[in-house]
């Protein structure tokens, strides 16, 4: 059986975690938000190539917790508007939980 090789992340992405015991298909919502959130653009296009547009849109879709920034860019890249994000949403109806 082939096995999907590895995205190519920058590592200091995952600065909390140990990026070598990272399981990137059971944890693909964690890596693909992080990557949205910390990533740069080739970092987003590793994540794209590994997952697929689908998945990519379908996890970023139901995150919690994006920043403002990189909503836009979430929005862009998958091609859906800012109000079908979660973290979009969240963000409208708690407007004192983010001081930024």
């Amino acid at each position: 059986m082939n096995k999907k090789k590895q995205p190519l992340l920058n590592k200091g992405i995952f600065w909390d975690v140990n990026f070598e015991q990272i399981d990137f298909d059971a944890k693909a919502s964690f890596v693909i938000e992080r990557v949205f959130e910390r990533g740069d653009v080739e970092d987003i296009r590793q994540c794209r190539r590994y997952y697929g547009d689908e998945k990519v849109t379908q996890v970023l879709l139901n995150a919690k917790f994006l920043p403002e920034h990189r909503m836009h860019l979430a929005s862009a890249v998958t091609g859906k508007q800012l109000n079908e994000f979660r973290c979009y949403t969240l963000r409208q109806l708690n407007p004192g939980l983010f001081p930024y």
